[in-house]
């Protein structure tokens, strides 16, 4: 969570220095992204922790919070220096983005279970095929054994 504040904040402070610098928010496209890619991060482990226990670090809480504050000043930055309409674009872009990465982990995890499967299968067929050889040499034995005698 330390690491992903750390880079929220570093991106954050390249954002606002490229607009103070050059007043164009666009300067800073990539960073734009790792600032919400990690403010995304630190929301999932929040609630995540949330989720498993009746308290949560106020750390993690503190650290929304900074977020949401400096969410807030990026918002200002967009609406002021930015296109007309660029905060509302940028909000439909970060909502198709989080459907993106959404349908992006279903789609891992159905390829997970995939190959969960297939390990299985090999493991059940290794086990019939086992049992049928197993089966062939006694029969093979008895047949053997019976001539004899």
């Amino acid at each position: 969570m330390i690491a992903e504040l750390a880079l929220a904040n570093a991106a954050f402070a390249v954002i606002k220095e490229a607009v103070q610098n050059s007043g164009d928010l666009m300067a800073a496209g990539q960073h734009l992204f790792s600032y919400f890619d990690n403010k995304t991060a630190i929301q999932k482990k929040y609630e995540k922790k949330a989720k498993g226990s009746n308290s949560t670090d106020l750390e993690e809480f503190m650290a929304l919070e900074q977020l949401k504050k400096q969410e807030s000043e990026l918002k200002q930055m967009m609406i002021y220096h930015g296109r007309g309409g660029l905060w509302d674009d940028w909000l439909k872009f970060q909502s198709a983005a989080k459907k993106k990465r959404v349908e992006a982990e279903k789609a891992e995890m159905r390829k997970a279970i995939a190959r969960k499967a297939k390990v299985v299968a090999v493991i059940m067929w290794s086990i019939i095929a086992s049992i049928v050889s197993v089966i062939i040499v006694l029969v093979l034995w008895l047949i053997d054994q019976m001539r004899y005698r």
